[in-house]
């Protein structure tokens, strides 16, 4: 399984963007796909995730600001990102595994894609 996501770029407080990754290969090999991030010197966190079922999860940071979505017939994981915060500034990347209700855990990593928001 391959993941290739897109969609990062600088943007000012306030301002959109959608990230989107896609998914080659067997999609039966896992049930979830979603976004993690990495501020710089901070640990890699979950910003969202959805399960192959429609099951949504958001770290309590974005909520009410990201939407997660996806195109199962394309393999294909969306982020929208609205009302975008200097502190949302990271690397995102990609991830597709197992999820649960207490997570995602990614055996699939695309590329990291940088979200930079200007104060």
């Amino acid at each position: 399984v391959q993941l290739q996501a897109s969609g990062g770029g600088l943007v000012q407080a306030g301002g959109s963007l959608r990230l989107s990754c896609t998914a080659s290969g067997s999609s039966s090999k896992f049930n979830g796909m979603g976004w993690y991030r990495q501020a710089p010197g901070k640990d890699r966190e979950l910003a969202a995730a959805m399960s192959n079922g429609g099951f949504k999860m958001y770290t309590d940071s974005v909520k009410g600001r990201f939407t997660i979505s996806r195109d199962n017939a394309k393999n294909t994981v969306y982020l929208q990102m609205v009302s975008l915060k200097p502190e949302d500034t990271a690397v995102y990347y990609c991830g597709a595994g197992l999820m649960d209700s207490t997570g995602l855990d990614v055996d699939y990593w695309g590329q990291g894609t940088q979200v930079t928001v200007s104060s």
